[in-house]
């Protein structure tokens, strides 16, 4: 008689997972504090809106498919259309559709996985080639956590509290 049971993730996979689950719950608390009448408010011409910036942060997570079941990120050949929430209710079923997937991804993926090649393009032009363990933890892991602390200045400047981060914030308690 066999018993048939899932893989369980490999190493990587399951410290990625014990991030991933910090980091979600971390930047969902700042999305959560993004008001839809600020999705267009941006502090200066060069930035990005609140709005589109809560979505970036949102949609990283996402980034875990195209890292570990492709090698490769062709700009030219992507179909790629941005998500425009109109609340922020939207916003976070995005970001949790994106993290529930996310988690699930990393759960079936081997460590041997992680040590292949990824590529990101733009047709002839090669950005950047890095095994995919180096990819989830700065183009997708490090790349999150920068634009959520860009986020958390657009809350600060539009008078929004801070939540805590990675310790608590002037807006929610001291040490």
């Amino acid at each position: 008689m066999s018993t048939s049971t899932a893989a369980s993730p490999g190493r990587l996979a399951t410290a990625f997972l014990a991030e991933l689950d910090n980091e979600a719950k971390v930047t969902r608390s700042c999305l959560e504090r993004v008001p839809p009448e600020k999705f267009d408010w941006k502090p200066h011409e060069k930035s990005m809106t609140m709005g589109r910036l809560a979505v970036h942060c949102a949609e990283m997570f996402g980034w875990t498919k195209e890292t570990l079941k492709q090698d490769v990120l062709d700009f030219a050949t992507a179909d790629f259309k941005p998500f425009e929430p109109t609340s922020t209710e939207e916003l976070l079923a995005f970001f949790d559709d994106h993290i529930a997937k996310a988690k699930i991804i990393l759960g079936e993926t081997p460590d041997e996985t992680f040590f292949t090649d990824w590529t990101m393009r733009n047709g002839e032009q090669i950005y950047l080639t890095m095994p995919k363990v180096a990819v989830m933890r700065s183009f997708v892991m490090n790349h999150i956590i920068h634009h959520r602390g860009q986020l958390s200045v657009y809350l600060r400047l539009n008078d929004i509290p801070v939540p805590s981060i990675y310790g608590p914030s002037a807006d929610e308690g001291q040490m």
